[in-house]
C-alpha cells in the first residue's frame, strides 16, 4: 500500500483534506478530518500534493492568470445521499492467526446517520448484562462516529448494544428521546462475518431506526414500510392498548420484505416480538400469543430461547391453536 499512518491525504469526492490515522484493511483506511474520524476506501483518496501538480489549471485569460485552487471555495457541507436511518456499522479488523492465515482479530464500532437530524446519543454496550462500556455525544446529519473497538471474542458474551436519541434542535412534533437496542447472537454475529468475507466487502451494518418517530406515538408508528413499536418508557407516559396476539411474519411488518436477508428478517421480527413483550408487561395481560408460523423453526426457537429466561413467563405452549395451528406461542405471565 502506498500510504503510511500519519501521511496527509485529500479526499477526492469533498475535496477536503486529513489524515490517516489507522488502515481497517487492504483496501480500507481510518482519517480525520477536521477533528472526524471515518472510514474510507484507498482508492477515494490521494496525496495533496500529487493531486495538485497534476489539476492546476489557470485560466487561458492572461489578465486573471490565477490558479483555480486560489479562488475561495464555499464551506464544505455535509454529505447528503438518500436518508437510509441510522445504523450501527462492524468494520472486521484482520490479524495472522498461527497457520500465517488472515482471521478476524476485533471490531471498529461506528455509529452512522444517514438523514437530516442532528442527533445527540447515549450509548451503552453490556456483556452478559453488565456494563462494559459508555458513552455520551453528538453525530450530525450524514455523518459518521467511531465509538471504539470491541474484540471478536467479547461478541460471544451476549452483547446488547443501548442506544437513546435525542434531536439536537427540540421539535414538539417530535418524541423527546428514542432508544433502540441491538442484541447479538453469536451463531448470527458469525454469519455475517463469513457473508461479508465471501462478498469481499468491508463492512455489515445493523439498522437501528429509519426515522425519528413522532411525538404522539399510538399502538404503533410506521415509517417507510417498517413498523416501529415504542419503547417502555414511552409506553408509561401515554395512552397505548396492549395487544393480546401479534403477528410476525415478515410481510406483515414491513412493505420492504422481499429486499431483506434471512438475519435482518430475523433481526427485524425479534425487536417487534421484545416491544410487544414489553407493552404487554407495562399492561399486565395475563396471556400474550406470538406467531411466529411453522417454517423450519428458527424463529420459535429464539423466542422460546428468551422466554426461557423471562422471570416474569410463568409457562409459554405451542400446542395447537385452532386460528394458528402450530405456528404460534401462548405466552402466560406472572406478577408480583
Amino acid at each position: 500500500m502506498k500510504f503510511q499512518i500519519g501521511d496527509k491525504v485529500i479526499l477526492l469526492h469533498s475535496e477536503e483534506e486529513g489524515e490517516i490515522i489507522d488502515f481497517i484493511n487492504d483496501k480500507m483506511l481510518m482519517v480525520e478530518v477536521n477533528g472526524v474520524q471515518f472510514p474510507v476506501y484507498a482508492d477515494q483518496v490521494d496525496f495533496p500534493y500529487f493531486k495538485r501538480f497534476t489539476e492546476n489549471k489557470v485560466f487561458p485569460d492572461k489578465k486573471h492568470r490565477i490558479l483555480l485552487e486560489e479562488i475561495r471555495q464555499e464551506k464544505n457541507k455535509p454529505r447528503q445521499g438518500v436518508p437510509n436511518g441510522v445504523s450501527l456499522l462492524f468494520f472486521p479488523i484482520f490479524d495472522k492467526d498461527v497457520f500465517d492465515d488472515e482471521v478476524v482479530d476485533h471490531f471498529k464500532l461506528y455509529l452512522t446517520n444517514q438523514t437530516g437530524d442532528d442527533l445527540t446519543f447515549t450509548y451503552h454496550l453490556r456483556f452478559m448484562g453488565e456494563k462494559d462500556f459508555d458513552l455520551r455525544n453528538a453525530i450530525g446529519p450524514w455523518n459518521e462516529f467511531y465509538l471504539h473497538d470491541v474484540s471478536l471474542d467479547q461478541l460471544n458474551d451476549s452483547p446488547r448494544f443501548e442506544f437513546d436519541f435525542m434531536l439536537k434542535e427540540k421539535d414538539h412534533t417530535k418524541a423527546s428521546h428514542f432508544e433502540a437496542v441491538l442484541k447479538l447472537k453469536p451463531k448470527h454475529l458469525f454469519q455475517r462475518i463469513s457473508e461479508t468475507l465471501q462478498k469481499n466487502e468491508a463492512h455489515f451494518s445493523y439498522l437501528l431506526y429509519n426515522n425519528y418517530p413522532s411525538k404522539n406515538v399510538d399502538d404503533f408508528a410506521e415509517f417507510e414500510g417498517l413498523k416501529v413499536i415504542p419503547t417502555s418508557k414511552q409506553i408509561k407516559g401515554e395512552s397505548i392498548t396492549a395487544r393480546t396476539v401479534v403477528d410476525l411474519h415478515v410481510e406483515k411488518l414491513t412493505d420492504q420484505w422481499q429486499g431483506m436477508d434471512s438475519l435482518s428478517i430475523l433481526d427485524l421480527q425479534l425487536k417487534v416480538f421484545d416491544k410487544y413483550y414489553e407493552l404487554a408487561l407495562v399492561h399486565q395481560l395475563p396471556q400474550f400469543i406470538v406467531v411466529h408460523g411453522v417454517g423450519k423453526g428458527v424463529l420459535r426457537d429464539e423466542i422460546h430461547e428468551l422466554l426461557r429466561h423471562r422471570k416474569e413467563v410463568r409457562y409459554f405452549v405451542n400446542q395447537y391453536h385452532p386460528s394458528f395451528g402450530y405456528g404460534a406461542t401462548e405466552i402466560y405471565f406472572q406478577y408480583r
